[in-house]
């Protein structure tokens, strides 16, 4: 009877023990109606370091909030913010090159729409808003590097497959946070002379990044779904090896910082 009743504690311990995740709606300072996804682990007792995360050009998806199951897990709090708002996310590259136009038209927009994430996330009771965050995918990549440029509270910023270029270039001394690039070298959508300016930019700013260029990696390289894009004739691909290095590079940075 004693090993049965230890055998439930053990279980109902477990039981109580998991990732929590709930929808929360916010609002930009210019009106856009967004929707937050938000993940935690409630086996953690009080604030924990907040992390966004930025969706890629697809939108809200499905592997965005993944992303943030998977950084809870890791002991964060983490919010996957909505860049184009009603949570809107697609499957197809005309749509989604719609909404990347559309929510980048204005430079001021996605920093607006980044910033009421941050607010929210740093809202959370699960948040110690003093220790920040943000990691982001392809279109998400550009715009957290490019909150690092323009000087944002972050601790450390993580860019996987991201863009490079930018309309707002970081300036001697704007770049507050650890900046971390990881790059696929089989990334046809980033040319050479894009990672070349990219460095010479952070060098000029006095940044302190690290860029990783991962062998043989495609653009894509960190999600499961890519290859199912190759139909649309996108040169994108999943790589394990990459997946994994990127991810670990991602922990190391964490762990310093915070």
């Amino acid at each position: 009877m004693r090993k049965l009743l230890l055998g439930l504690l053990c279980c109902s311990a477990l039981a109580q023990a998991e990732i929590q995740t709930r929808e929360l709606p916010y609002t930009a300072a210019d009106g856009t109606q967004l929707v937050g996804y938000h993940a935690w682990d409630d086996a953690i007792a009080g604030q924990r370091p907040g992390v966004i995360v930025v969706h890629e050009w697809w939108g809200l998806n499905d592997y965005a909030k993944r992303r943030a199951r998977d950084l809870a897990a890791l002991g964060y709090s983490a919010l996957a913010v909505d860049m184009y708002g009603g949570g809107r996310h697609t499957s197809h590259p005309d749509d989604a090159k719609a909404f990347m136009n559309a929510a980048l038209a204005d430079p001021a927009t996605p920093k607006a729409r980044f910033q009421a994430g941050l607010d929210l996330l740093k809202a959370q009771p699960q948040t110690d808003p003093a220790r920040l965050a943000a990691v982001g995918y392809c279109f998400g990549g550009k715009v957290v590097l490019d909150m690092a440029r323009q000087g944002l509270p972050l601790a450390a910023v993580v860019s996987f497959h991201g863009a490079l270029v930018t309309a707002t270039p970081a300036t001697p001394g704007s770049v507050k946070a650890r900046v971390l690039v990881e790059h696929g070298s089989a990334d046809s959508f980033i040319t050479a002379q894009q990672v070349a300016d990219f460095k010479s930019e952070m060098d000029k700013a006095g940044a302190d990044y690290r860029f990783v260029e991962l062998p043989g990696a495609k653009h894509g390289f960190s999600n499961p779904d890519a290859d199912a894009h190759q139909a649309h004739g996108m040169d994108v691909g999943y790589q394990k090896e990459a997946d994994e290095r990127s991810w670990a590079d991602m922990r190391a940075l964490f762990e310093e910082v915070f």
